[in-house]
């Protein structure tokens, strides 16, 4: 966690990676598969952050487009479905890159799969100057290799950044000890370790992406993206869903 002390109002947190799933970008009860609207809603979350000093780096899953996971147990190829997946989070992320380039945010679209058409090569330091510079970086195409979540992406770029947080953003408020929409008594922690995380097998991420976490010692936030002015609550040291460190 960022040495900064809270301040009311004011960010704890100097370099975040900000984790949203396909489906944020998708209406509730909608066909469609992005709607500009909700990008436009989450750009502006965003962008407050980022005027507060905060560097932001997002990463963005593609499962509002194509689960490669699910075509694979249909027979598909898993190869071939998790690179159609990883194909989906680059459509996603020009969305949200056109969605906050139209608040006047500037933003890189950087992808770990060669298309220089359309997104910059995965390049660590040009990733980190990016961020220095101020400008907002979207990780695109998971990690460039089958097999792996766009989580897993998640906690490798926070790990490669040094960013002081993962924020996932999920449909729920926090961690629960069993499926709140399942259980209506079900509990919420407020803050968790990565090893009672995993002796419960709470749902936090899957299994790469949380030991990578826990080995490099990146606390993550898990909130629910539904609520406004959650990212700013959460940045600026606010108590908002569930904590999972090792302290």
């Amino acid at each position: 966690m960022s040495n900064l002390k809270s301040v009311a109002g004011q960010p704890i947190y100097r370099r975040i990676v900000l984790k949203l799933s396909g489906e944020a970008l998708r209406e509730p009860g909608s066909h469609e598969t992005i709607s500009p609207l909700i990008a436009t809603r989450i750009a502006k979350e965003i962008k407050q952050v980022r005027e507060l000093g905060v560097e932001i780096a997002v990463v963005i899953g593609g499962g509002n487009i194509w689960r490669g996971l699910t075509a694979s147990h249909r027979g598909m190829d898993r190869t071939t479905a998790d690179y159609m997946g990883m194909l989906a989070t680059v459509i996603n992320g020009m969305a949200l890159q056109s969605a906050l380039e139209q608040l006047s945010v500037v933003t890189r679209l950087q992808t770990a799969i060669e298309m220089a058409n359309v997104a910059e090569p995965f390049i660590l330091r040009r990733a980190i100057r990016h961020l220095e510079l101020g400008r907002v970086v979207i990780f695109g195409a998971g990690t460039g290799n089958p097999f792996f979540s766009t989580d897993t992406t998640a906690a490798l770029r926070a790990s490669e950044i040094r960013a002081e947080v993962i924020l996932k953003a999920t449909k729920v408020d926090g961690i629960y000890d069993s499926d709140p929409k399942i259980n209506p008594g079900a509990q919420r922690y407020d803050r968790l370790d990565y090893t009672e995380a995993l002796t419960k097998r709470l749902k936090v991420m899957d299994s790469t992406a949380f030991s990578l976490c826990m080995d490099n010692r990146v606390p993550i936030i898990v909130f629910d993206m539904a609520e406004c002015d959650t990212i700013r609550r959460v940045v600026c040291g606010e108590k908002v869903g569930t904590l999972v460190t090792s302290d």
